[in-house]
């Protein structure tokens, strides 16, 4: 993924300080590196993912800022409280005088951002190129500190910081997906794109666990969930979940996947990768539970992967907005499943399931 205007600001003289690391703040793993010099940059990425690709295109990469730098580069990202505590962190540990850039596109809210930071620093004026704009300003370590990041109490004995999925308040998804669960669940699960774990603690009420193994991918949200739960059954794993690869298969997956993507809108193939994956990583008479929004294309995904599949009625009545699902005996990779007579809806929780009807 190319980036014209940070192109069009490092033409400027003395764009960036002759020696000093430089910080790049939230980059894509596809980031066109050209004009940039490779050897000084350090990615600040916490997404996995992301993460991964930088560090094989050979860049030093940390879930976090450490130390300081001579410069840096914020690629906004769309939550507002997030983009604001990563500027507020560069100015920290950007040497004082030394170049700040953000850069953003208008569908992620770059034009807001720029406005609130004008009132703030000597802003410069913004290059606009391709859908968005870029600016800069000095680091002074005396600026913006109230825009650091603050921990965030959603809910009682939970602690989120910004830019993590659902920080505010839990998902309804997450919370119908709880009261669908059994009392007794299995022994080893996995609870994939576990986030700041309230939904991991609620599979830890149940009777039946022996191991939790928190999945995910945001390193921001992870340590949050380290934070939450202290219960020594629980391991946590920074990981992209559509790759994970269990030392030993699984009994059960919990799961609310994403559905964006990069462009905001909704991407099924986010989901249909984790419903992929926890097939590989269940045992043969494993389960999975998972959520997701009813207009998602599941359904054909779920009949390829699983022998048993229904959807459950959450106790506290049906939702107009949310599909609560029990899939049950995967299916090998390579094998080719039965004709299946649909998805079987259920009033309540059950804690077997029929087979599914062969035509």
């Amino acid at each position: 993924m190319s980036h014209p205007r940070l192109s069009l600001a490092l033409e400027m003289p003395e764009a960036l300080p002759p020696e000093g690391d430089i910080a790049l703040f939230s980059p894509v793993g596809t980031l066109d590196l050209g004009g940039l010099p490779v050897d000084r940059l350090v990615a600040i990425q916490p997404e996995k993912p992301d993460h991964d690709v930088l560090s094989q295109r050979g860049l030093r990469v940390s879930p976090s800022a450490e130390g300081s730098y001579a410069a840096a580069i914020i690629f906004a990202p769309r939550a507002k409280a997030e983009a604001r505590a990563l500027i507020a962190d560069a100015c920290q540990r950007v040497a004082p005088g030394g170049p700040i850039y953000v850069d953003g596109v208008k569908t992620e809210g770059i034009d807001s951002l720029l406005k609130e930071l004008r009132g703030r620093v000597d802003l410069s004026a913004p290059i606009a190129k391709a859908h968005g704009k870029i600016a800069w300003f000095a680091a002074d370590p005396d600026l913006l500190s109230d825009w650091a990041a603050r921990d965030i109490h959603p809910v009682e004995g939970f602690v989120t910081r910004p830019g993590v999925f659902s920080a505010d308040a839990v998902d309804e998804g997450s919370a119908l997906l709880a009261e669908c669960l059994p009392e007794t669940l299995p022994a080893k699960v996995a609870d994939l794109g576990a986030g700041w774990g309230w939904l991991s603690a609620q599979i830890l009420a149940r009777k039946g666990v022996e191991r939790l193994d928190l999945v995910e991918s945001d390193a921001v949200a992870l340590d949050c969930a380290k934070r939450n739960i202290s219960d020594p059954r629980a391991q946590f794993l920074w990981a992209d979940a559509t790759r994970h690869a269990p030392e030993e298969r699984y009994t059960a997956v919990v799961m609310n996947p994403p559905f964006h993507g990069a462009a905001r809108g909704a991407d099924p193939a986010l989901g249909l990768a984790f419903i992929q994956a926890a097939r590989g990583m269940l045992s043969l008479s494993g389960t999975l539970w998972m959520v997701a929004n009813r207009h998602l294309p599941y359904a054909d995904a779920l009949a390829t992967a699983f022998h048993e599949i229904e959807e459950i009625t959450p106790p506290s009545g049906p939702s107009t907005r949310f599909r609560i699902i029990r899939a049950a005996k995967p299916i090998p990779a390579g094998k080719t499943p039965g004709k299946s007579a649909g998805m079987r809806a259920t009033a309540e929780p059950k804690r077997t399931l029929a087979p599914r009807k062969r035509r």
